[in-house]
């Protein structure tokens, strides 16, 4: 395209030289102008005009030759028409020869310029339209143009009516266009020609320009009368040519088909070639061209001299310029025009020079005037007094009002992106119409015979790839990408064009962001941020047109219906801010809001649908592919294996991990559709189906969240039914798509276990499972096209027995953690490798606790005396199998709690394994077996390492009180067997009681009392039951041992030792009154024991006197049993079928009665006893006044023991209200004897 030059007016050469009858302006030193562009100051009122050359192929300026007077320019110079070094490659462009401007100009700069497009500029037009515009109020000629809305950027282009109709009467296009003109607006219709005046003053002015930079001298000698001739066919053919329109855009079916196979005829104007991974492309991916040169040579290439972004008050403005800029001498830029002397300049002249000079920077305009010809006078005029000309008088604030109006009366009116708009004046009329070509071409036959729609297409389809690349920079334009393509597929038949709404639709559904939360910025999208500024906006002008005859003049009719928008009079143009209310209109293009995360991938899945539509469709069935000519070798691709890189590695890795979990299916799975490898089609069906697969794997994560399950594992079975399309498809597999694939096995891990963890709602999930929309089932037959999508299938069926659900769970999350492996993304993405290895952890540990479990149910069932069968062995071992690989998973990652958890479970295997042992054994032949003790010391060892896994209790107080009341648990159950089943047949009994001793002690450490916990008061049970044990077992051994004397009062302390702190630690439990109240009769047991071997009656007596405190201190737990009662009686009586017994969860009745009686027949005997001895002779012998008190008492509450007793009516309640008045007046009489001794 050429260099990009300086801003301005380009430099000239210094140094021209004067040469025969040509005389050069004198060069001095000037500074070219400024870059920035310049305000110019106009007649007194300031207009700003900035302009900067974005683009030029003009070779460097040429120092303009002053011509002698007299000079004949109706000869032509030796040069004309020929090229020249100082021309450069623009040529006779540069001169103003240039064609006319061509239907499409606009879309050329478009294309070169796809930054500014939809955001930056207001206008993008040719200099001759937005002259043209801008002299509306000034000319009666004729205004016909075309108007584009791209974002918030106008295209306008000269829409020549005459060649379109001219075009209609030989090819039978546009007949409805031609029929809506002549019905409406001209009914007589015809073709005028140019004048020979017209060809006169164009051939003069070129030959001026010729003279103009010709150097070599005036004496040239004249060409021929043929050459003449030619010349002047030249020129006359330069201009027939002008604006040459190409057919409507079509697409011959075989490049529809097939668009690699070379079109036969003339070149198609359909892309050769799209963008194919726009979306995801990084930044830096340069866009594919979508035209090639046989495409621009249609009329889509930018073949203007210069660009310039030039900025005329607030109004921004993209143009193109042919205009000639000579320069030297002290002249840096000027402009030069040719005037006939005779006619003086008119307003619309010094309009046109004006604006031509503001475009192109340039402060200077050199006029030569000439008569019939001949050369009569220079004149230099600065740009800024051009305004002030005799006759060309005008006001620069009425134009900049001109433009503003017309600007904001297009925005205001064409507003829909996509639609081609006819701007259109007829020539003496006053009224300025603006019609929608594309909703009058939707009324015929054919909707596509717009010629603009493709090119309006193609630019749509490019501004959004432009922003797509600085998506991630300003996701605020999201709305506007969105309605860009959006309006890009309307426009195009698919039929025709599936690659361009392939891809679109597949840049859709990347502006839908599935890993992040959505932000909506709906207010803040808008297709053009500044819509509020851009109102004041510019209007592209178009060249001025002396010639008032081309159209007739015709009425306008006020009630033309058609019309979007009517200007009644040019004269409304000039009011300042006539329009500007109208003109702050929004473009309706905000992002569509998505509530929820199902919403967002329904419409990513919907515009990926569309795509996978258009990629299918234009992918040639096997049937229409050519056979294979068996005398033509198929050609073989040999490559070094020295020379494949990492990706080939894991394709190698991938084949053998899918043929692993039983999925390799490529031998033909790559092939069922005739999709070519590398061809577009490929391409863009590897992006759609891996944007499925992600949308998929969203959903089923939502659904996850809102345990929708078998919602949840549909849509994780269509996520790994594309990856595994997508598998089938890729020849060069990427790490990040493994990683997906990873991601989409662990969350279908995490389905299956919740799944298996919620079988009472089944049928509710399998429903969900087996439900699927139209739009899933129209992707999943897309699939079907390239592959069975049976890769994964044994990771997504929903089973109904819980151990398949579980096991397929645990390979899933195998899968998942082998691909992370053998792809080394492992240290790429560790966090995704720690969440891996703690579900493996996890699910493990599930299906070990299952295991276990079975386990105990088969245990449960077994016969008594039965041996451990050999189903209960293996399933020990599976779950010990789990367990351990799950402890290594977990140390594996350093989490010592998870480890310290599955430690303590296969604690509790042990344990089990244990009480299988213990259930083999004939009951009345019990004895605790080796087996037994080595099963539970291995429980042991495990929670212990538990405990040294977690190190301290501040690590995980939870878990580390779990560990500790389990093993407390192990070593009170191994001590209580041992003690209940002593094995005396292979133990001594002092052994056995050292064991039980030390197994009680442990247990006794690893209970904590102390600790406010929601355990506390198991612990306090705990605690107290194993000092009852230890008292008792004590007590037995006091019983049972003769001699020792020492060790029999060790025995004697330790008992009571321990009977008193079990007492105690049951006084603080409010369930446990049958427990305390069985401890202290032991301990009133324990005394009568110790009362047979004492011979004194003083010693006797003391030791009565213990017991009968014993007694009344159990009053506590006779109250906590006629509460008990007392509730039991208050609560209605619903059911009378209820036994009694079973009335109260709590109280065992069956046991209240016997220890009620024990109670009563040791209370009956320790009064009996104690009245016996208070009463012995050598008691009455000696006065005292307290063993009396106390006589009297113990008898009274004898007596009234005695006829309670004997009462066999009396209910339970009663009998324990009466034990407990006796217990207070024996207390209240033990108190009255201790404070009557006190003195």
């Amino acid at each position: 395209m050429g260099d990009p030059k300086e801003a301005g007016a380009e430099a000239s050469p210094p140094g021209a030289a004067t040469r025969g009858g040509l005389s050069l302006l004198s060069q001095a030193e000037s500074e070219e102008p400024s870059a920035q562009g310049s305000a110019l100051f106009l007649g007194g009122n300031e207009v700003k005009s900035r302009a900067v050359v974005k683009y030029s192929s003009a070779p460097p300026r040429t120092a303009f030759a002053r011509l002698e007077e007299k000079t004949d320019l109706k000869l032509p110079p030796a040069n004309w028409l020929r090229e020249s070094a100082k021309l450069g490659p623009a040529g006779t462009t540069i001169l103003g020869n240039s064609k006319k401007s061509k239907p499409f100009s606009s879309f050329g700069m478009a294309y070169d310029f796809i930054d500014s497009v939809g955001n930056d500029v207001d206008v993008v037009s040719d200099s001759e339209n937005i002259k043209k515009l801008l002299k509306i109020p000034y000319s009666k000629s004729h205004v016909s143009m075309a108007v584009h809305r791209i974002g918030r950027t106008l295209l306008l282009d000269e829409l020549d009516i005459q060649e379109l109709f001219m075009r209609s009467s030989q090819t039978g296009d546009w007949t409805w266009l031609k029929e809506f003109y002549q019905r409406l607006i001209d009914q007589k219709w015809q073709r005028k020609k140019k004048s020979k005046e017209h060809w006169y003053q164009k051939a003069i002015l070129s030959k001026f320009l010729y003279y103009s930079i010709n150097g070599d001298g005036a004496a040239q000698p004249v060409p021929s009368p043929a050459e003449q001739q030619e010349s002047s066919s030249s020129d006359q053919s330069h201009e027939s040519e002008g604006a040459s329109w190409p057919a409507p855009f079509e697409m011959p079916s075989s490049v529809s088909e097939d668009p690699s196979a070379s079109s036969q005829g003339r070149e198609p104007l359909e892309p050769s070639c799209i963008v194919g991974h726009v979306a995801s492309a990084p930044k830096e991916q340069n866009l594919t061209t979508l035209f090639n040169d046989g495409e621009n040579s249609q009329g889509l290439k930018n073949d203007f001299v210069r660009n310039i972004l030039w900025t005329f008050e607030d109004i921004h403005m993209l143009v193109g310029s042919n205009m000639p800029i000579f320069g030297g001498g002290r002249y840096p830029a000027v402009s030069l025009r040719l005037r006939d002397n005779n006619k003086p300049i008119n307003v619309l002249t010094g309009i046109d020079y004006w604006l031509d000079n503001l475009i192109c920077n340039v402060p200077e305009l050199v006029m030569c005037f000439h008569v019939n010809g001949i050369v009569q006078k220079y004149e230099m005029i600065k740009t800024e007094e051009i305004p002030n000309l005799e006759n060309s008088n005008f006001s620069t604030k009425v134009i900049k009002d001109i433009a503003q109006n017309i600007l904001s009366f297009l925005k205001s009116n064409c507003t829909k992106e996509g639609h081609t708009y006819w701007l259109f004046k007829a020539s003496g009329s006053d009224i300025v119409k603006l019609y929608d070509l594309t909703t009058l071409c939707e009324e015929t036959e054919d909707k596509y015979q717009n010629p603009f729609t493709m090119p309006v297409a193609i630019l749509l389809y490019k501004v959004a790839c432009n922003m797509m690349m600085k998506k991630n920079q300003n996701k605020k334009h999201y709305g506007t990408i969105r309605t860009l393509l959006l309006n890009c597929v309307k426009l195009l038949d698919k039929s025709r064009h599936p690659q361009i709404i392939a891809s679109a639709n597949y840049m859709l559904s990347e502006l839908f962001q599935l890993d992040e939360p959505k932000k909506e910025e709906s207010s803040d999208s808008p297709l053009n941020e500044n819509s509020d500024e851009s109102y004041s906006e510019e209007e592209e002008e178009m060249p001025d047109s002396d010639e008032n005859g081309t159209y007739s003049t015709s009425s306008d009719p006020a009630d033309d219906n058609k019309a979007v928008a009517i200007i009644k009079s040019v004269g409304e143009l000039s009011v300042p801010e006539k329009y500007k209310s109208i003109h702050q209109i929004r473009p309706s293009c905000a992002f569509p809001v998505c509530h929820d995360t199902e919403e967002r991938c329904r419409l990513v899945l919907s515009y990926v649908l569309e795509g996978l539509k258009s990629v299918d469709s234009s992918i040639k069935k096997e049937s229409d592919l050519p056979a294979a000519d068996p005398s033509t070798p198929i050609p073989l691709k040999y490559e070094d294996e020295s020379t494949r890189g990492g990706p080939e590695g894991l394709e190698k890795q991938m084949a053998l991990f899918l043929d692993k979990m039983g999925s390799l299916q490529k031998g033909n799975c790559s092939r069922q559709s005739g999709m070519t490898p590398g061809s577009w089609q490929h391409k863009m069906k590897l992006q759609l189906i891996l944007k499925s697969s992600k949308a998929y794997y969203i959903l089923s994560d939502a659904a996850m969240s809102l345990q929708k399950y078998g919602r949840a594992l549909r849509y994780i079975k269509l996520a790994l039914q594309s990856h595994d399309t997508y598998c089938c498809l890729c020849t060069n597999m990427l790490s990040e798509v493994l990683l997906f694939l990873s991601q989409y096995l662990t969350l279908c891990g995490d389905i299956q276990l919740m799944l298996a963890q919620n079988a009472n709602n089944r049928a509710a999930h399998l429903e969900e499972f087996n439900y699927q929309t139209k739009e899933d089932q129209e992707i999943l037959h897309s699939l079907h096209r390239e592959s069975s999508c049976q890769g994964f299938a044994w990771a997504t069926d929903l089973s109904t027995d819980l151990e398949s659900q579980l096991t397929v769970s645990c390979k899933c999350y195998e899968a998942a953690n082998e691909i992370l492996q053998f792809s080394d993304l492992k240290s790429q993405n560790p966090e995704h490798y720690v969440q891996v290895l703690k579900r493996m952890g996890n699910i493990r540990n599930e299906i070990g606790v299952f295991y276990m479990n079975q386990a105990a149910a088969l245990q449960g069932e077994r016969v008594v005396s039965k041996s451990v069968s050999a189903a209960e062995q293996q399933l020990w071992k599976k779950s010990f199998s789990c367990f351990e690989k799950g402890i290594h998973n977990f140390e594996s990652i350093d989490d010592a709690t998870n480890a310290a958890l599955l430690l303590c479970n296969t604690g509790r295997l042990m344990r089990v394994c244990a009480q299988a042992h213990c259930g083999a054994e004939d009951e009345f032949k019990r004895e605790f077996s080796p087996e037994e003790g080595l099963y539970y010391s291995k429980a042991v060892d495990y929670y212990l390492k538990a405990l040294r896994s977690l190190g301290t209790r501040d690590m995980h107080p939870v878990v580390w009180d779990s560990v500790n009341w389990e093993l407390s648990t192990t070593y009170f159950t191994m001590a209580t067997l041992q003690q209940d089943y002593a094995p005396l047949s292979r133990k001594a009994q002092e052994q056995i009681e050292k064991e039980v001793s030390e197994a009680m002690m442990k247990s006794l450490k690893h209970c904590d009392v102390d600790s406010a916990t929601a355990r506390q008061p198991l612990c306090q049970y705990r605690a107290a039951t194993i000092h009852h044990r230890l008292a008792s077992m004590y007590h037995s051994c006091l019983r049972n041992q003769v001699g020792d004397e020492h060790l029999r009062k060790q025995h004697r302390v330790l008992a009571d030792l321990h009977y008193g702190k079990a007492a105690k630690l049951f006084q603080l439990l409010r369930d446990a009154p049958c427990e305390l109240l069985r401890v202290q009769l032991e301990r009133v047991a324990f005394a009568e024991f110790q009362m047979t071997s004492q011979n004194s009656n003083v010693g006797k007596l003391k030791t009565l006197s213990g017991a009968l405190d014993i007694m009344v201190k159990t009053e506590h737990a006779f109250q906590l049993i006629q509460k008990e009662l007392v509730e039991e009686c208050d609560q209605p009586k619903n059911d009378e079928a209820t036994p009694a017994a079973d009335s109260s969860p709590n109280l065992n009745r069956e046991e209240v009665i016997k220890l009620l009686s024990i109670f009563e027949s040791r209370l009956s005997f320790l009064l009996l006893q104690s009245i016996k001895l208070l009463s012995s002779s050598k008691r009455k012998m000696s006065s005292n006044t307290e063993e009396d008190t106390v006589l009297q008492t113990n008898k009274q509450i004898y007596s009234q023991l005695l006829r309670a007793t004997a009462n066999r009516n009396s209910t339970l309640l009663e009998r324990i209200e009466v034990v407990i008045c006796l217990l207070e007046q024996l207390a209240s009489g033990s108190s009255m004897s201790n404070s009557s001794a006190a003195p």
